[in-house]
C-alpha cells in the first residue's frame, strides 16, 4: 500500500500520481471513482505500511462506518438515516492529522463534506439493497455488528436520594413513517400479535444483562421496562460496563463527563503561570503540579479524602467525580515524584514530546506561557511593532503581522520559519525586518543564502524597498577573490548561493547576527554534504523561508528544525524513533505541531482574512541571473553587433537589429536555444533554474500551471524539463496543434486527473481556450507588449476560476528584457509606442549610442 499517497484539496482529496508499475487494486479503485473506493475502504481493516495521508484517509472513513454501525435507527430507516460530523469525531480526526499535502486544508466543514459523500453511496445502495441492512453490513464486512434498536439513557437527577434517572427505549416507524424513540414498555403493546418480532428486539438485553449484574436483576424483575431513579452506586455500576452493554449492540446515552473521562483525577504539571524576567529558551518557567478533575483544581487533602470513602462515584464542588483507589494512590505518589519547581522553556517545549499520559500525569502550559505561545502561533496586527519608514513599501496588513512576528522571534532569540503560501511576499516581509534590525544594531552583519537564480530578485527588491540597506553579492568570481573582497567589505547584508556557501570557508568564520536561507528545501535532507555545510555556519538569529514547509517525509522537518532551534526534536535517531512510533499513535501529530507551531508562520491564499486583502491575480516579476554561458555569449554578441552596426544602414541595419533582438532573447532563455544544440541543461540558464524552483513548489502543492514562450523551438525542451520536476508529463500546445487535438489537450487539463502542465506559444494560445483547473502562469520570455501577455494570462484567469492566479514574468537581470520591461512600467511617449503596436521597430529607429545603450548587458 506504500504508493498509496493521497493529497488534500479544500473540496475533497484526490490521489496522487501514480506509476504504471506501481499500481494495485486499490490505486484502480480509487482511479474509477475515489469517493465509491473510500467507501468500500472505510469497511477494511486498517492498511498496513502506508503513506500518513493514506493512514488518514482511511481514518476518516472508518470513522464513517463506525458512526453509521452505531445508529440505531438503521434498520428502521435505512436510507433515510441521518449521519454527521460531531465536534467529538473532528476532535479525534483533528489529533491524528499528519504532515501531508493539503492537510492545512482539512477542518471540519471539509471531514463533513467527505462523511456527505460517503453517506451519499450508501444511501443509494441501500435504496436497491432487497435485504435487510444487517446483512447489507455482514456483505461489507463479516465482523461488523449491526446495532439493535434499544437505547439506554441515564441522565442526572436532580435529587440527593436518586441523583440520576434511567429510561430504555427504542426505535420505531410511527404511522407516517417517521423514527420515533418511544419507552420500551411500548413494545409489548406494538409486537403483542408478533412474539418472533418481541423477542428479535429484546434479544440484545439478554446478552448485555451477561455483562452487568444490575442490567440482569432489573431484566429480571422486569423493571427495565419503566423510568427509573437510579442511587449514585447504581449508576456507576451501569456505567462501568457501558462499552461491554454497546457491544451487544445497544446504544448508551450517558453523561458526557463519563465518556469523555472527565470524572477522572488526573496530575497536570503546570509550567510558567507567570511571566519570566527574561525571554528565551533558557528562561525559568515555574512548574505547579496540580490535581483537577474537569478543569476544577482538587487539593492534596481533597485526594484523601476521596481515598476515604468507598469506591464509587462522589459529587464534590459540582462535579461528579470517580472514586478509584488504585489510581488516586498512584497520583498521589506520582505527585511526591514531581519535586522540580523551575524548568527551562527550551525543556517545557520538549516536554511535550516526553509526555507519558499513561502514569497519570499530563503536562498543561500555565496562564502566561499559554498566551505568549498563542501568540507567536497565531499573531495579531496589535503586536506593538511598527516597520521602519526608511522601507520604500507599504506592507499589507498579514505582511505588517508577519513583519512582527520575525521582530518578536528575535527578541525572544527563536529560530523563525516563515512559511506563506507562494506570492503572498516573503521577501519584503524579511526585508522589512532586516533594515528594522539595520537600524537597531548599527554594526550588525546578516548573512542571505539563495539559490543562485534568485541573486538577481534579491539584489534588485533590496535595491527597490530597501535602498540604505548595504548589500553585497558573494558570487560569480574565484572564491579567493570573494574571500578577500569579503574581509574588506563592510556590508550590512551579504547575499550568497547555497553552491558558494560550501566553498566560502570566510563564512564559517564569522558569527552572524542573522542567518537567513530562502527556498530551505534546500536544507530538507539531513545528510546531504550541502546540509551539514548550511549547519556549521554560526549565527545569533536564523529564519528559513519556505513555500512548502513539512509534508510527508518527517526527517524534512527535522532537518529543518535542527538549523533553526537545535535540538528541540531531539537528536536524528530520538525522531526518527518517535516518527515510526506515528503509525500506531497517530494522536503524537498534535503534540508535534503544538510543539513546532509557535516557530512557523504559514498563511495561505485560501485563508478568508488573506483574500480579503489580496488581488485575484497576483503578477510577480521574478528577476534572473545569467550563468556564466549566458553572460559570455551575451557580451561576445553585444560586441560583434556593435562592429557591424557601424558599417550598415536602412533595411539592412533594421533586419540586423531585430534579428539581434530575437538572439538575445533565445540567449536569454538558453544557451542552446541560440546556438541550436540539444542538450538544454539547467545550469546553463537563469531562467531554467527559475523555472525549477517556482514548478517544484507548484509540484509539491500539486497545482497546476500554464507555461507561455514566443519561440516553437524551445517548447519540447521546457516540456521535457517540466516531466522531470514533475515527474510526470504535461501538454504542449502550439500553432501547429490540430484544432481537434487542442480540444481533448484542455478537457483532459481541465479533469480532475492531475495534469501539472501546459507549455504553449504565446500566439497560439491567445484565445479561445478556458484553462482555469491552472492557478499559475509563467511567461518564460517576454512579448513586450502588456495586451498580449494579458490575453495569454486569461486563460487561466477568466470567468469560472475559483482560485487566486499568480503570474511569474521571467525577466534577466542587466539584460534587454530589464530595459524594455522598465520602459513599459515607465510614462513616456515611447512606452505607449510599445504598448500600443506590439512591435519592436521602434527600437531600430534610435541611434548607434541609444541602441547600444540598450541592448549592453548591465551586470558587474
Amino acid at each position: 500500500m506504500k504508493t498509496l499517497n493521497f493529497i488534500f484539496k479544500p473540496d475533497g482529496f484526490i490521489l496522487d500520481h501514480v506509476s504504471t508499475e506501481e499500481t494495485n487494486e486499490w490505486i484502480q479503485k480509487f482511479q474509477a471513482n475515489k469517493y465509491e473506493a473510500l467507501y468500500e475502504w472505510g469497511f477494511q481493516p486498517k492498511p498496513d505500511k502506508a503513506t500518513p495521508s493514506a493512514i488518514f484517509l482511511h481514518r476518516v472513513a472508518e470513522l464513517y462506518v463506525d458512526t453509521l454501525t452505531k445508529n440505531n435507527e438503521l434498520e428502521v430507516a435505512r436510507d433515510q438515516t441521518k449521519i454527521r460530523v460531531t465536534e467529538d469525531i473532528w476532535q479525534q480526526l483533528e489529533k491524528e492529522l499528519p504532515f501531508s499535502l493539503g492537510s492545512e486544508y482539512i477542518n471540519f466543514d471539509w471531514t463533513n463534506h467527505i462523511f456527505e459523500e460517503l453517506h451519499r453511496i450508501f444511501q443509494q445502495e441501500i435504496k436497491e439493497y432487497p435485504n435487510s441492512v444487517k446483512l447489507y453490513l455482514a456483505e461489507k464486512n463479516q465482523n461488523l455488528r449491526i446495532p439493535e434498536r434499544i437505547f439506554f439513557h441515564l441522565v442526572e437527577n436532580k435529587d440527593d436520594e436518586y441523583p440520576f434517572a434511567f429510561l430504555a427505549t427504542y426505535a420505531t416507524k410511527d404511522k407516517d413513517g417517521i423514527v420515533r424513540h418511544m419507552p420500551l414498555r411500548y413494545a409489548l403493546e406494538e409486537y403483542k400479535g408478533d412474539r418472533d418480532r418481541l423477542v428479535k428486539l429484546l434479544s440484545c438485553l439478554n446478552q448485555a444483562a451477561k455483562t452487568c449484574e444490575l442490567l440482569s436483576s432489573l431484566i429480571e424483575r422486569g423493571e427495565l421496562f419503566h423510568p427509573l431513579r437510579f442511587t449514585s452506586k447504581e449508576a456507576y455500576e451501569l456505567l462501568k460496563h457501558v462499552e461491554e452493554i454497546e457491544a451487544c449492540g445497544i446504544l448508551c446515552r450517558i453523561p458526557n463527563w463519563w465518556r469523555k473521562k472527565y470524572a477522572n483525577v488526573s496530575l497536570t504539571m503546570k509550567i510558567g503561570d507567570k511571566k519570566p524576567s527574561l525571554l528565551g529558551f533558557d528562561s525559568l518557567l515555574s512548574v505547579k503540579p496540580e490535581f483537577s478533575v474537569d478543569g476544577v483544581v482538587l487539593s492534596g487533602q481533597e485526594v484523601k479524602k476521596l481515598l476515604m470513602q468507598s469506591e464509587g462515584l462522589a459529587f464534590l464542588k459540582g462535579k461528579w467525580i470517580e472514586v478509584n483507589h488504585e489510581k488516586l494512590r498512584r497520583l498521589l505518589q506520582n505527585m511526591e515524584q514531581q519535586k522540580q519547581k523551575e524548568i527551562t522553556m527550551f525543556e517545557a517545549l520538549r516536554s511535550t514530546l516526553k509526555e507519558d499520559p499513561d502514569n497519570g500525569v499530563t503536562i498543561s502550559n500555565g496562564q502566561w506561557f499559554q498566551q505568549f505561545l498563542q501568540d507567536l502561533r497565531a499573531p495579531k496586527k496589535q503586536i506593538k511593532t511598527t516597520y521602519p519608514k526608511s522601507l520604500n513599501a507599504t506592507l499589507r496588513p498579514y505582511q505588517e503581522i508577519g513583519f512582527a512576528w520575525l521582530s518578536q522571534m528575535n527578541r525572544c532569540g527563536f529560530g523563525a520559519c516563515l512559511a506563506d503560501d507562494m506570492g503572498l511576499g516573503k521577501t519584503i516581509q524579511v526585508l522589512s525586518f532586516l533594515e528594522s534590525f539595520r537600524l537597531k544594531h548599527k554594526q550588525a552583519r546578516a548573512l542571505l543564502i539563495v539559490p543562485a537564480s534568485l541573486l538577481g530578485n534579491w539584489e534588485k527588491e533590496a535595491k527597490q524597498f530597501t535602498p540604505k540597506l548595504s548589500l553585497y553579492l558573494m558570487h560569480g568570481k574565484p572564491v579567493s577573490q570573494l574571500e578577500k573582497e569579503f574581509h574588506e567589505n563592510d556590508a550590512f547584508l551579504t547575499i550568497t548561493t547555497y553552491g558558494m556557501a560550501i566553498k566560502l570557508k570566510a563564512l564559517k568564520e564569522k558569527t552572524w547576527d542573522c542567518l537567513i536561507l530562502d527556498e530551505a528545501q534546500a536544507i530538507k535532507n539531513p545528510i546531504t554534504k550541502q546540509t551539514k555545510a548550511i549547519k556549521s555556519l554560526h549565527a545569533n538569529m536564523r529564519i528559513i523561508m519556505t513555500g512548502t514547509p513539512i509534508e510527508n517525509d518527517l526527517s524534512n522537518l527535522w532537518s529543518l528544525f535542527d538549523f533553526l532551534n537545535k535540538g528541540l526534536l531531539g537528536s536524528y535517531q530520538e525522531f526518527k524513533a518517535f516518527a515510526k512510533r506515528l503509525d500506531d499513535n497517530p494522536q503524537g501529530y498534535q503534540k508535534l505541531k503544538m510543539m513546532i507551531s509557535p516557530f512557523i508562520l504559514r498563511r495561505l491564499k485560501t485563508d478568508k482574512t488573506i483574500i480579503q486583502d489580496l488581488p485575484e491575480k497576483i503578477e510577480v516579476e521574478d528577476y534572473v541571473t545569467l550563468s556564466k554561458q549566458q553572460t559570455a555569449l551575451y557580451r561576445n554578441y553585444i560586441d560583434d553587433l556593435e562592429m557591424k552596426i557601424k558599417t550598415l544602414d536602412g533595411i539592412e541595419r533594421k533586419g540586423l537589429i531585430l534579428a539581434a533582438l530575437s538572439k538575445l532573447k533565445q540567449i536569454c532563455n538558453h544557451p542552446d536555444q541560440y546556438l541550436g544544440e540539444q542538450a538544454y541543461l539547467a545550469k546553463h540558464s537563469g531562467k531554467f533554474e527559475t523555472l525549477k524552483n517556482i514548478c517544484e513548489t507548484i509540484y509539491e502543492k500539486r497545482e497546476r500551471v500554464l507555461v507561455f514562450t514566443q519561440y516553437k523551438e524551445i517548447i519540447p525542451y521546457l516540456s521535457k524539463f517540466l516531466s522531470e520536476i514533475f515527474h510526470q508529463e504535461g501538454f504542449v500546445l502550439h500553432g501547429s496543434t490540430p484544432v481537434k487535438k487542442r480540444m481533448e489537450i484542455v478537457e483532459k487539463f481541465q479533469q480532475e486527473n492531475y495534469v501539472p502542465y501546459i507549455v504553449l506559444s504565446l500566439k497560439a494560445a491567445g484565445t479561445g481556450l478556458n484553462l482555469t483547473e491552472a492557478n499559475h502562469v509563467i511567461h518564460f520570455d517576454r512579448w513586450w507588449n502588456p495586451a498580449v501577455e494579458n490575453q495569454a494570462t486569461d486563460r487561466a484567469f477568466r470567468i469560472g476560476q475559483n482560485k487566486n492566479v499568480m503570474v511569474h514574468k521571467l525577466i534577466c537581470k542587466g539584460t534587454i528584457e530589464e530595459k524594455i520591461d522598465a520602459l513599459i512600467k515607465s510614462k513616456t511617449e515611447l512606452s505607449q509606442q510599445v504598448i500600443g503596436s506590439g512591435k519592436e521597430t521602434w527600437i531600430t529607429e534610435l541611434d548607434n549610442q541609444e541602441l547600444m545603450n540598450l541592448l549592453r548587458l548591465d551586470v558587474k
